[in-house]
């Protein structure tokens, strides 16, 4: 089970949303390049990188901060946030990122997965399943859709994608742990590879995403009010 520390950027500067509601942010750096150092000098073995202004707008803005966080580290990062073809997978994929997270374009362009699965190889690609009271959210969550994150996933899947972010909107940088219910009820219908994201806020959380078969869980706002350390998550065999 892997720790993924969050990077939520907007502005340029490292931020935390609530519910994932651009009116509550919290601003916890003004580097993000050092916060993603810090992270691999505490242990971390990958680095999720959101761009909240891409995944807003759908215009990315801060792709020249992604781009020095890939060159001056050496873990493997994964970018999210306004994604919405494949000439932009490609830019990101040839700025460093190893895998890119996909949320719009999943709903808008489903045949720009299939290329991006085909051109990149599936494990460049992640899909991310963002639910609000069970339903897909796109456009950075402030819009939702009419469909279930089991049906989108094995959509997905049918177009050879293998790995996907599942978010509870809801738990989203509330500390009040993840859903965990609906990760499992996700690995009991999939034999895809999910990662839970929303509500860890103990090292507890972590070991039981792990017993339900969770690859990976992300981690933002815990790590930044010092909740959970790195380095004593990494001290339990179970997590990476």
């Amino acid at each position: 089970m892997q720790l993924v520390p969050a990077v939520d950027i907007r502005g340029g500067l490292c931020v935390r949303l609530y519910q994932g509601d651009y009116k509550q942010e919290t601003i916890y750096s003004d580097n993000p390049l050092e916060v993603a150092l810090n992270w691999e000098s505490s242990g971390a073995t990958r680095i999720h990188i959101v761009d909240l202004d891409g995944a807003q707008s759908g215009i990315q803005s801060n792709i020249e901060t992604i781009k020095n966080i890939a060159k001056s580290i050496s873990i493997p990062i994964q970018v999210g946030g306004g994604i919405r073809d494949t000439d932009r997978m490609r830019t990101l994929l040839d700025a460093g990122a190893d895998r890119v997270v996909l949320g719009t374009i999943a709903i808008s362009d489903p045949d720009a997965i299939e290329k991006g699965c085909k051109e990149f190889g599936s494990d460049s690609i992640v899909v991310g399943l963002d639910a609000r009271d069970g339903l897909i959210s796109i456009r950075g969550w402030e819009e939702s859709s009419n469909i279930k994150a089991k049906t989108l996933l094995r959509r997905m899947e049918n177009l050879g994608v293998a790995r996907f972010i599942y978010t509870d909107i809801a738990k989203d940088g509330t500390l009040e742990g993840p859903n965990l219910d609906s990760i499992k009820e996700l690995l009991q219908y999939s034999t895809s590879k999910i990662v839970a994201s929303g509500g860890v806020s103990t090292i507890e959380h972590l070991i039981q995403l792990d017993s339900v078969g969770a690859e990976a869980a992300i981690v933002g706002q815990a790590l930044y009010t010092g909740n959970i350390s790195i380095e004593a998550a990494l001290q339990y065999k179970e997590i990476t």
